[in-house]
């Protein structure tokens, strides 16, 4: 959070965000959380000078082609000559001279380039799927801290995934997040590995325990299995 990296503190508020409302906050404490967050974003923004440049440059990416808006109009340029079926796959031009960090932040360009509206259309209704299963596994494991660190985990992914299409796409301003499971990188690939094995394991017990929410009382009523009774000789040999 001491880093000047608004993209990633972008990223932990939505993931604090969704883990309070999974656990039963208020709407009028999530509006007063997110006025707050909101605020400091713009203060963030506006005593940033590269962050206004940035800013201007998402505005009108084209009018700034040659400096802060290269990356996004390289971007829509690749996007754009992949057309439907795209170019082929390992044919694009774009990020051999042109677009920067094809291999990164913006891979999903060269995805579009190469296998067209098909490709990137195929990424992101993957990107649905593990969000609709993520999402089903955390709500149905048996235990309170079990469904909000799914919540949690499986918010992270997406909520990256989603900035890293918008950036590319010019629909949010260019951060330095990368596509996961695409993305070349370390540190993104290892973590964001580690974090859906975790949810695995938690969907393991997903619908062991019939579990009712009453959101009215903001409670949880758990129907547990009855566990098999021991035998006598057995239960008299443990006491």
């Amino acid at each position: 959070m001491l880093e000047p990296d608004l993209g990633t503190a972008i990223v932990l508020c939505a993931i604090f965000i969704s883990v309070y409302f999974a656990a039963g906050a208020k709407i009028t404490h999530l509006a007063m959380v997110g006025g707050g967050l909101f605020f400091i974003g713009i203060c963030a923004l506006v005593f940033a000078p590269w962050r206004v440049e940035r800013l201007m440059a998402f505005v009108d990416p084209f009018k700034h082609s040659d400096d802060a808006g290269y990356q996004v109009v390289q971007s829509l340029y690749a996007i754009g000559s992949g057309g439907v079926l795209g170019e082929g796959f390992a044919k694009g031009q774009q990020k051999l001279f042109y677009l920067p960090y094809p291999y990164s932040d913006f891979i999903f360009a060269v995805v579009g380039e190469e296998l067209g509206l098909v490709g990137t259309l195929a990424v992101v209704i993957a990107f649905g799927l593990l969000l609709w299963r993520g999402t089903r596994a955390a709500l149905l494991v048996p235990d309170r801290f079990g469904m909000l660190l799914g919540i949690g985990i499986i918010t992270g992914i997406i909520v990256q995934a989603l900035f890293n299409i918008s950036v590319v796409i010019s629909i949010l301003p260019a951060k330095g997040i990368p596509l996961p499971f695409i993305s070349y990188g370390g540190s993104s690939i290892v973590v964001t590995l580690f974090a859906v094995g975790i949810l695995l394991n938690i969907s393991q017990y997903a619908g062991s325990e019939a579990i009712k929410v009453d959101f009215r009382n903001e409670g949880y009523e758990t129907q547990r299995r009855r566990r098999k009774e021991s035998p006598p000789e057995v239960a008299e040999s443990f006491r």
